[in-house]
């Protein structure tokens, strides 16, 4: 029977779990020890002025801070719906709270129209925080693809919706230890397995059939860097254009092609960029289903007039919102970003500097990395591409807030 095969499987699997939980805490008087390099330290009232001075300067010709005001209001409704007391992550020994994002996104929106004038307002109104250890930075963007949204010959590989066997089981129900965590799966004859891997799907046929294409592109390695990016644009043989954006996966560990291409000795790493990438793959066709198939996480997606949406369920900013580990840097989260980004022209990189506005995640950002949405087009498609920058990010927080709470401890 399906249940007592899914059954047997589970109880396997939480034993394990639940043997190695007891090793790793089983002590009533354990103490969880940081790492004296990771978490978030206060910066100094002079390395503030240096971040705001460089801010001034780097943050390109045409830059405004009323840039950010969608993005920082797309932040408050998202902070709206959670509990000022709640706990939005815990980073070293530091605690950040729902309340604390939303005070501190409220006061940034108030101060907008006077920044332009008044920079000095950012070290007056905030409180600022180091992330430790830097962070590495990414890039990505919405590609372009020429489809159809009917079969048609010069259209041979297709995007898919979400199949309705794929199945989620949230584990944090069985197990605190395992809360945020999920198993995705199918059944078959009353056995319970992994979903299709890439191969299964897109060589293998395992949902043709179906009824689950959504459109048909021109290219497999294009559908792949989709897949990747998350979300894109389909140009439409009568030019006109739809949004495709993400809308599940089926759970399967994400490899980095790159770094496969790297291992095997087929590119250098110096340079790898996903434009390197693509043109290998377009020069040995013989060597793509190999190679595409060393990943086998696959994404299925969802056709909209609006998009690219982050994973607060708003639009993105271009070169403003970025991707995160909530459990580092929460959502909703403002930041400054200071780095180097690479140049078309070939001189190296620039500096760069710019608050940003968490507001996506992604399956391979992990840690303390930064995944920086660079928006729509060729320029943003080659930073995407060439970016990999170590960077440092710098939490900005109300000190009015902080202030109300010291008050509120020594009564």
């Amino acid at each position: 029977m399906l249940f007592l095969s899914f059954k047997k499987i589970f109880s396997a699997f939480f034993c394990g779990m639940l043997f190695l939980a007891c090793l790793g805490g089983c002590s009533t008087h354990s103490v969880r020890i940081e790492p004296h390099d990771k978490g978030y330290a206060k910066v100094d009232a002079a390395q503030v002025s240096g971040l705001i001075s460089r801010l001034q300067y780097q943050g390109g010709d045409d830059f405004s801070w009323m840039d950010l005001q969608k993005g920082i209001e797309r932040n408050l409704r998202y902070l709206s719906r959670k509990p000022d007391k709640g706990v939005a992550a815990k980073y070293g020994r530091m605690q950040i709270t729902w309340g604390m994002l939303k005070r501190t996104n409220e006061e940034m929106l108030g101060l907008l129209p006077m920044l332009e004038e008044s920079p000095e307002l950012l070290e007056e109104k905030f409180v600022w925080y180091s992330m430790a250890p830097r962070t590495l930075l990414t890039g990505y963007y919405e590609p372009y693809l020429e489809a159809s949204l009917v079969p048609h010959p010069d259209y041979p590989y297709p995007l898919y919706s979400i199949p309705g066997d794929l199945q989620t089981l949230d584990l944090g129900k069985f197990h605190h230890r395992w809360k945020g965590q999920s198993l995705i799966y199918r059944q078959e004859n009353g056995e319970v397995h992994p979903y299709y891997d890439r191969k299964d799907i897109d060589f293998d046929g395992a949902l043709q059939g179906k009824g689950l294409e959504i459109a048909w592109v021109k290219d497999l390695v294009d559908v792949f860097i989709l897949q990747i990016q998350g979300s894109g644009r389909l140009v439409l043989p009568d030019g006109s254009v739809k949004h495709v954006l993400y809308a599940g996966k089926n759970g399967l560990k994400y490899v980095s092609l790159g770094k496969v291409l790297i291992q095997r000795g087929l590119l250098p790493k110096e340079g790898m960029s996903m434009q390197k990438i693509k043109a290998f793959l377009d020069a040995n066709p013989d060597l793509v289903k190999e190679l595409l198939t060393t990943n086998p996480s696959y994404v299925f997606f969802r056709l909209d007039d609006e998009g690219p949406f982050g994973s607060m369920g708003a639009p993105l900013t271009p070169m403003a919102s970025v991707a995160v580990d909530n459990k580092v840097i929460p959502l909703g989260s403002l930041a400054l970003l200071t780095t180097r980004l690479p140049q078309q022209d070939g001189r190296g990189k620039a500096p760069f500097a710019k608050v940003v506005m968490a507001q996506d995640r992604g399956g391979a950002i992990k840690g303390t990395r930064v995944d920086l949405f660079c928006g729509s087009g060729p320029e943003a498609e080659f930073l995407a591409g060439h970016l990999t920058s170590w960077s440092h990010v710098y939490l900005p927080v109300s000190r009015t807030f902080l202030e109300e709470q010291e008050a509120a401890k020594a009564e």
